[in-house]
């Protein structure tokens, strides 16, 4: 990010809309800074030509898919992670 700062600027020397929000009398000193605000990324949609991408989508078997992988996953690790003997 760019910033420009002016440091002993006289309140005297700012905009009148500047010097209205400060509480400060016009023989002050004050340090401006300046910096570009950030802009928002553009929104990207995701799009892809791959004819395999989605092809589980309707799967009702996987609707839950954290269920799913438990239940593939149990013949081969016990609950406490550790790998079932064969």
């Amino acid at each position: 990010m760019n910033a420009v700062v002016f440091e002993h600027v006289p309140v005297a020397e700012l905009p009148e809309s500047w010097r209205a929000k400060l509480a400060k009398g016009s023989g002050a000193l004050v340090t401006v800074r300046i910096e570009e605000e950030a802009q928002a990324a553009p929104a990207e949609e995701f799009t892809t030509d791959d004819p395999a991408f989605g092809i589980w989508r309707d799967r009702e078997n996987m609707a839950d898919v954290a269920a799913y992988v438990r239940k593939i996953r149990q013949p081969r690790y016990n609950r406490d992670g550790s790998r079932n003997e064969p």
